[in-house]
């Protein structure tokens, strides 16, 4: 069998477009304690059976009163009434904040606007009825929604939610993303050095730890050697993922059996993209499962990761976010430069508002990489940017 060479180059933006608009959102549900439903997806709307508060309750800590008792209260002539645990024309009661307003009470005076004496409770101010009062259902009433359908869930929502007497929620499953090295070079990852012309295989540890981060479940393969039958194999035998992610074997050298394979047993949508570093990706599906196929240099893959697996991973989830990557503008301090027709990726390390750019070359050399705070991106039409220029930095955290 042989590669599959480059017919031509395709933008970054036709790639993405025709990948993201292939992927399906999975509809697989699970019912999960709200404990554990950190950062997933609603798959309905959540509706509240409970009104909140349920309770009149004290807003602030202070008296509860009637306010008709109170109104001409002032600073120069005070209110007098007695501290009671109920209320009439001539009492008051002491409340904390949350606490059940009293039958008869309509309203709260903050504790600075009085003075107690003894049994004697002296108001400096008058108050509408329903001040510093949080009344039945003011929160949330019975029928409202909590939270839409596909909302991403955050501690905050999950607080929300519990308060209404809501213990388990239905969501989205974590899509199932396997993961599978591929190169004759690779071999297991040990406390020893590899022999000369092995290296060790460490793509999918990356790989997986951006699946994990980005809402999915990594399903590691073991390392595939450069053989078209085997990489078939392994694909294959990953029916049941939701995203397969191939690393290396997706150049035009000789053992480069990756697109080829995919081109045989599935469709093969791109191989070769108008980015630098990672021209050689390709992108395609399996039997209706999107693939990714990652080159093998690692810092190439970081950036087709970063492109084109992490908006994969979040529209199989439901998850509403458009960008990748943060960004943080900051200041140039050397000139790039960059070839027409190629979307180049520049990595920088900030020293407060300042770009400083690491490497813009060396698809291999990862270390530049875990030194870099993130990647300067210059669009295909721009050759270059010079020191001194405002750039936008896409930060890798």
């Amino acid at each position: 069998m042989k590669s599959r060479v480059f017919k031509e180059r395709t933008s970054l933006k036709t790639a993405k477009d025709l990948f993201l608009n292939s992927i399906i959102p999975l509809n697989k549900t699970n019912i999960l304690r709200v404990e554990e439903c950190q950062g997933r997806i609603t798959s309905k709307d959540i509706i509240s059976d409970m009104n909140v508060p349920h309770y009149n309750r004290a807003a602030m800590d202070g008296y509860a009163v009637k306010a008709e008792n109170i109104t001409s209260a002032s600073i120069s002539s005070p209110i007098m009434l007695t501290l009671s645990d109920k209320i009439s024309n001539s009492t008051c009661v002491r409340v904390h904040t949350g606490s059940k307003i009293p039958d008869g009470a309509d309203a709260v005076v903050m504790v600075e606007d009085t003075e107690q004496k003894g049994s004697l409770v002296e108001f400096f101010t008058k108050v509408h009825p329903g001040k510093n009062v949080g009344h039945i259902g003011e929160d949330i009433r019975i029928g409202d929604i909590i939270v839409n359908a596909n909302h991403l869930l955050r501690g905050c929502d999950l607080a929300t939610i519990a308060s209404c007497g809501i213990e388990e929620i239905e969501v989205y499953e974590k899509p199932n993303v396997a993961i599978i090295p591929t190169g004759n070079e690779l071999v297991k990852r040990s406390k020893q050095s590899p022999p000369p012309g092995k290296i060790s295989e460490t793509n999918s540890l990356m790989v997986g730890a951006y699946v994990e981060k980005w809402g999915g479940h990594p399903l590691y393969s073991d390392i595939i050697v450069d053989d078209p039958l085997l990489i078939e194999k392994e694909i294959k035998k990953n029916i049941d993922a939701d995203l397969i992610v191939v690393c290396g074997g997706t150049s035009v050298g000789e053992r480069d059996y990756v697109p080829t394979v995919l081109d045989k047993i599935g469709t093969l949508l791109v191989h070769g993209i108008g980015i630098s570093p990672g021209k050689p990706t390709a992108l395609g599906s399996f039997n209706d499962i999107p693939v990714i196929c990652l080159p093998g240099y690692p810092a190439a893959g970081l950036i087709t990761l970063f492109e084109f697996a992490a908006p994969a991973i979040k529209k199989l989830s439901h998850i509403k976010e458009p960008n990748s990557f943060y960004k943080q503008e900051a200041t140039l301090q050397h000139k790039i430069t960059s070839k027409i027709g190629y979307v180049t990726y520049t990595r920088v390390k900030l020293d407060g508002n300042k770009a400083i750019p690491l490497m813009t070359s060396g698809a291999g050399i990862m270390s530049t990489v875990t030194q870099a705070d993130g990647f300067v991106k210059i669009g295909e039409n721009i050759e270059g940017i010079n020191e001194g220029d405002t750039v936008e930095v896409f930060l890798i955290e």
